[in-house]
């Protein structure tokens, strides 16, 4: 309040407002990342002794080990002070392309190892009002630390771009293989469904909801094991990721939900649709739980209905709410227990259909609102060796001819996204510049990601296509 005799202060501009923000921001960031990376040396080095007292080494043995611990500490810090960027890297080939960005395939030209690169345009993360949701995805890929979560090892940015350096997985996704397949044996979806209870619980137990777990989400490695990706619409206990990503399905929505298209019909206008949408800013709303699209509050449990779609897929032929449209689609979920029936020229077991329905079903009596291990012990499960599926062949054996075999991942054409200067305008630039601080703080180097240096083999190169 101003003194008598005094003028009241101007009120703070946006401008300055948003400078403060920026300073308040950074500093913030600086001394967090000083306290995180100081309590990640002090857990490597408690890990170290763990293991070497579960080992039973000699002190002579141990004083070696804590001296090579040493010296990697010491080129991790080296190489997080190193400015990391796309010249560091070899572009092979785009692998992905989605509504903000696209996937390549790139080769790390200090060591020859490939990464999937997943690129973000800057500006669309802004137009679109996306940067919960990449915040959301880097935050989550750098604290999972999972056999069942896709790993990241790096990520920056230039003025343009968003880079994620990713473990590069050469089975290609879920999505892919059922196009491939049309149906998949119960014996095989009995497989892929307990993987991916163990990947979505492994995010669970960090506190996290997916939120989007759809078969385009399920990556497969190199043997055919599942490994789950794509955290942008994630949201946790730790900050909300909140999304208005599906906000404009509700408009101009058909009053007729029944469709007469028999099971082939059904999987034919699901195929010829499913590409398009998967690539789209929409999306497919056919995975999404119906409780998420009320906006009521949800918890976990909404993965564990759209595990139920996909599981429906793969026996079927196509998700039970599949429709030629994304509104239609929205309103069969929402009234589900009309919608979701079985085919009867399409015969399945009836612990599947069992589980299915259980998956599928109001949020109160839906499985695994007890834990887990509901799940886990559901008949349809009976045989299952969860200790050591992933030590065990894959349902469906991946064949891969090299390190950077793209066989399967569908074909894109080549972008200008890594060199955008002419198709991004003055006024863009500007924009960016200006905005650019609320990026702070994206860059990152995983400690695994340390790799002895060397020269690319000449058989790499040769073997590029």
């Amino acid at each position: 309040m101003a003194m008598p005799g005094q003028s009241p202060c101007p009120p703070m501009s946006n401008h300055t407002k948003e400078r403060v923000t920026m300073a308040k921001v950074t500093l913030e960031n600086f001394y967090s990342n000083l306290i995180a990376q100081h309590e990640e040396r002090e857990m490597r080095q408690q890990k170290l002794e763990k293991v070497m007292d579960q080992e039973g080494l000699a002190d002579e043995e141990k004083r070696m080990r804590r001296s090579q611990h040493a010296r990697k500490e010491t080129e991790f810090l080296r190489l997080k002070r190193t400015r990391l960027g796309l010249e560091d890297f070899e572009s092979l080939k785009v692998i992905g392309r989605g509504a903000f960005g696209e996937v390549r395939l790139v080769q790390k030209k200090d060591t020859g190892h490939v990464y999937a690169m997943k690129i973000l345009r800057k500006a669309d993360m802004l137009e679109k009002e996306q940067l919960g949701h990449i915040r959301a995805e880097r935050d989550i890929l750098v604290e999972a630390d999972s056999l069942w979560v896709v790993k990241m090892f790096y990520s920056f940015q230039d003025k343009m771009n968003l880079y994620l350096i990713m473990e590069f997985l050469p089975g290609g996704d879920m999505m892919t293989l059922l196009m491939k397949m049309d149906t998949l044996s119960e014996e095989a979806t009995q497989f892929y469904i307990a993987e991916t209870v163990l990947a979505i619980d492994s995010i669970h137990q960090l506190g996290f909801i997916h939120r989007d777990i759809k078969p385009d989400n399920l990556l497969l490695d190199s043997r055919g094991h599942v490994k789950l990706s794509d955290f942008g619409l994630c949201t946790g206990l730790k900050r909300a990721h909140r999304t208005e990503f599906y906000k404009n399905l509700n408009h101009s929505l058909p009053s007729d939900l029944t469709q007469n298209m028999n099971s082939k019909r059904k999987a034919e206008t699901w195929k010829r649709n499913r590409r398009q949408l998967a690539f789209s800013t929409v999306g497919t709303p056919d995975y999404i739980a119906p409780e998420v699209f009320m906006q009521n509050g949800y918890n976990k449990l909404c993965d564990w209905w759209s595990l139920g779609v996909i599981m429906y897929e793969m026996l079927i032929g196509y998700p039970p709410f599949c429709s030629e449209t994304p509104q239609e689609t929205y309103r069969k979920v929402m009234n589900w227990r009309e919608t979701l029936t079985f085919p009867p020229e399409v015969p399945i077991s009836e612990k599947a259909k069992e589980l299915i329905l259980r998956f599928c079903c109001e949020e109160e009596h839906r499985i695994g609102a007890a834990g887990v291990e509901e799940i886990k012990t559901n008949p349809f499960f009976e045989g299952v060796d969860y200790d050591h599926i992933r030590e065990r062949p894959a349902a469906i054996p991946i064949e891969i001819k090299s390190i950077d075999d793209t066989s399967h991942f569908d074909e894109f054409p080549d972008s200008d996204i890594l060199h955008p200067a002419t198709s991004v305008s003055n006024q863009t630039e500007t924009e960016l510049k200006n905005k650019d601080w609320v990026f702070i703080n994206y860059t990152y180097k995983r400690f695994e990601g340390l790799t002895a240096r060397g020269a690319i083999p000449s058989y790499m190169k040769s073997g590029k296509r």
